[in-house]
């Protein structure tokens, strides 16, 4: 086991008992690589939809996989234990819905009235409650029961619903975010006994570069081989500064439009870059050594970074922070950006954004409705043991939220249509 890790740092919230073959945080690995949950991240959208007919694209689960395979390494070479650092990536999207952040957006509307919905903690709730693998003998859940540093590195939003309060970095602010409901407190507060308050730990914050990393350059390539983009609108210098407006409207960044056109020239004058797309296999390999370079690019910019300000001992846990320079977070939101502003909000992708919004306020009302005659299974013991109306709305959340894009709009079609059959009649 890496150096800097304690035997604190290594307990479980309910006390588990193994042999030595394996380390605490093998088999913390373990445990997410082999869940459902995990499993069911392969149907579930990442930007575009696996019901989009682009077979080729990222899903959930092949995003999931490169931030693995990317933090795992960026891990390694600041020190970090790499099995704490992939099991944070392998749980950072659990909790996601379906149809990505569009369905959290509607789960979050459905349910203002219990503490809402958010992703990240639902990513907790599933680890920690959701996901059967560990049980007492009153038959109370721990969900996977994972390790103090395991499970704390992979919230990247150690708070609760926040008032006021965004995910800032430097030259990007978002939505607010935030890492537990009130009901999941108990195991949250152990998870975080003496850590800093609202700090993420060092693994936590590699896990999200590495979101980011991966998030961006993947997007970018999925988008380019789809046709949804033209690579060559960023060495355009005509169309820069619609560019440069639509990424600053996408991303509401901090950075200044000069900065960001510093930004794309950085990146268009790497020697990789590709300038032109014909899809051909040529061009497919070009722009696959462009992904590979940066996110070899971005990584290694941080590692020197982080490297320079933390150079001496171990930076487990809350003994550093990841330092990102300013040159590698303008460049990302470059990426970003581009893809958001020219793909993700474009006019004709908006009906389809709004009709998969229905879809998830449709089924979790109707699910509300019918009660647990048509929740599966251990969502209708959940609702069976829920002591009030607001407990049992968070089960439909539940339910809603592990579901599947292709599960979802099944579920839609088969619940919701009596109804409406019986409104036509």
């Amino acid at each position: 086991m890496t150096a800097g890790y304690t035997a604190r740092d290594r307990e479980r919230f309910f006390p588990e008992v193994h042999n030595v073959a394996r380390t605490d945080f093998e088999r913390d690995r373990g445990r997410l690589i082999h869940s459902s949950a995990l499993r069911r991240l392969s149907s579930k959208t990442a930007v575009h939809s696996p019901l989009a007919g682009l077979d080729f694209a990222r899903n959930r689960l092949t995003h999931t996989l490169e931030v693995a395979q990317v933090g795992r390494e960026l891990g390694m070479r600041l020190g970090l234990d790499p099995d704490v650092v992939e099991t944070a990536c392998l749980a950072h999207d659990l909790g996601h819905p379906p149809f990505g952040h569009n369905g959290e957006v509607a789960l979050n509307e459905w349910a203002q009235d219990i503490g809402g919905f958010e992703g990240n903690a639902q990513s907790l709730r599933l680890l920690a409650r959701l996901e059967p693998k560990v049980l007492d003998d009153s038959g109370h859940s721990f969900g996977l029961n994972l390790t103090r540093a395991s499970l704390d590195a992979s919230v990247k939003y150690p708070w609760m619903r926040p008032v006021g309060i965004f995910r800032v970095k430097e030259g990007l602010a978002s939505a607010v975010k935030w890492g537990v409901y009130a009901d999941d407190l108990p195991v949250f507060e152990w998870m975080r006994e003496g850590s800093p308050e609202g700090r993420p730990s060092v693994e936590a914050q590699t896990m999200d570069f590495a979101d980011d990393v991966a998030y961006s350059v993947h997007d970018f390539e999925d988008a380019v081989v789809a046709g949804y983009l033209g690579v060559h609108l960023l060495s355009d210098p005509v169309s820069r500064d619609a560019l440069i407006q639509g990424i600053r409207d996408w991303t509401k960044t901090r950075f200044s439009p000069a900065e960001l056109d510093a930004a794309i020239l950085r990146l268009t004058r790497m020697s990789s870059w590709v300038k032109n797309f014909d899809g051909s296999r040529r061009a497919l390999a070009a722009l696959k050594n462009l992904t590979s370079q940066l996110i070899g690019r971005f990584c290694v910019s941080v590692q020197e970074a982080t490297r320079e300000a933390f150079p001496t001992g171990h930076i487990s846990r809350y003994q550093a922070s990841v330092v990102v320079p300013k040159h590698t977070q303008a460049e990302i939101v470059v990426l970003k950006g581009t893809v958001g502003s020219l793909v993700m909000a474009s006019d004709a992708r908006r009906s389809y954004y709004a009709r998969q919004r229905e879809i998830m306020l449709e089924l979790a009302e109707v699910l509300w409705i019918n009660g647990p005659a048509d929740l599966e299974r251990p969502f209708a013991d959940d609702w069976a043991a829920a002591e009030d109306d607001d407990a049992r709305k968070r089960v439909v959340v539940d339910q809603v939220a592990s579901l599947t894009d292709q599960s979802a709009t099944a579920w839609h079609e088969r619940l919701t249509r009596p109804i409406l059959g019986g409104l036509d009649a």
